[in-house]
């Protein structure tokens, strides 16, 4: 009896085997363009019958016409040089979306900190000699509550605020590569740009993303790639933000490319790396910078009251030893050893 039943499940093992077999050779392959954009690299790896890379280029190109202050065209720049400019909706959201964490985080994240940026080296126009005095002088001009959006135009109280949103527009950008995946129906994809990444679905093995976090090594060049930890994330936005790669040594003091906008000055904490999960990459994005600015204990307490947002700090320890810090909600993403 077993035997005659095996003979009928046969055919039936065959077919079911020939169907998968059919089904995944029409499954769409895994595609992955790379390039250049807001001075870094991007690899974007997705699910997809076609070769969606003009779409993404468009897409980024639109964010650098907004954002870029490297950009002489841009929106951002126009307003920069004081002319008449009306904003479209994407300055629009992430100019909204900068001044409210700018109120959460009391102005810890503020995009009106070009000034500082260029001053001490790290922005788009030339560094100047900062002292005391230099500091005071471009602080009256710096400060997100003296700038706002009427309408579509910004009105600033001082003409010589500037902004930078080089600590978030990464992060839009692979927001609006990702919406424009989504509006191509990819269900599977990571959009990495510059290590600011949203992961969708599986990866080509269909397992869940790995993502790693890299030691917090000094490496200018960005040649070292060792890991600290590896997470697996999807349908999420991640972000790292630190102060090991862009810095310079004068008079033998290190001074790291984070500036903390109330002080006007380099931070100086032990904070080498703040990694951030949220729902969207442009949010993980700015509190990045923003726990860089705020601290350990700031940023933890924070993470307390806004649970939508999980992070994991590397920090500076005896020697060359680290210290690790996390919110509880990063146990869930950790890859187990």
């Amino acid at each position: 009896m077993n035997k005659k039943k095996l003979i009928w499940q046969v055919p039936f093992l065959l077919l079911l085997i020939i169907g998968t077999i059919i089904i995944l050779k029409k499954q769409p392959p895994f595609r992955t363009n790379e390039g250049l954009v807001f001075g870094t690299v991007y690899k974007i790896t997705y699910q997809h019958h076609d070769d969606l890379h003009q779409d993404i280029k468009e897409a980024l190109k639109e964010v650098d016409n907004s954002l870029s202050p490297y950009n002489p065209n841009s929106i951002i720049t126009s307003i920069n040089h004081n002319q008449d400019t009306i904003v479209n909706e994407h300055f629009t959201h992430v100019f909204n979306l900068s001044q409210k964490i700018s109120a959460k985080t009391e102005g810890a994240f503020d995009i009106t900190v070009a000034p500082l940026v260029n001053a001490w080296g790290f922005g788009f126009k030339h560094s100047i000699d900062v002292d005391p005095q230099a500091i005071d002088s471009l602080s009256q001009f710096i400060g997100y509550q003296k700038i706002k959006l009427e309408g579509n135009r910004i009105v600033k109280e001082d003409p010589r605020t500037m902004l930078d949103c080089s600590s978030i527009a990464k992060g839009y950008g692979v927001d609006i590569v990702a919406r424009t995946l989504d509006a191509k129906g990819v269900q599977h994809y990571m959009v990495d740009i510059g290590g600011e990444v949203v992961v969708k679905g599986k990866n080509p093995r269909m397992k869940t993303w790995r993502i790693g976090i890299n030691k917090p090594i000094e490496d200018s060049l960005s040649i070292n790639q060792e890991l600290q930890t590896i997470l697996e994330v999807s349908n999420v936005g991640m972000a790292t933000s630190g102060n090991y790669r862009k810095f310079y040594y004068k008079d033998g003091k290190r001074y790291a490319h984070t500036i903390d906008p109330r002080l006007g000055c380099p931070v100086q904490h032990n904070i080498l790396s703040a990694t951030v999960i949220a729902n969207d990459c442009t949010t993980a994005d700015a509190y990045a910078t923003a726990f860089m600015v705020m601290g350990l204990e700031k940023s933890l307490e924070f993470c307390k009251e806004h649970p939508e947002l999980n992070a994991y700090f590397i920090c500076a320890g005896t020697g060359d030893s680290y210290e690790i810090h996390s919110t509880p909600g990063m146990n869930k993403y950790m890859v187990k050893k």
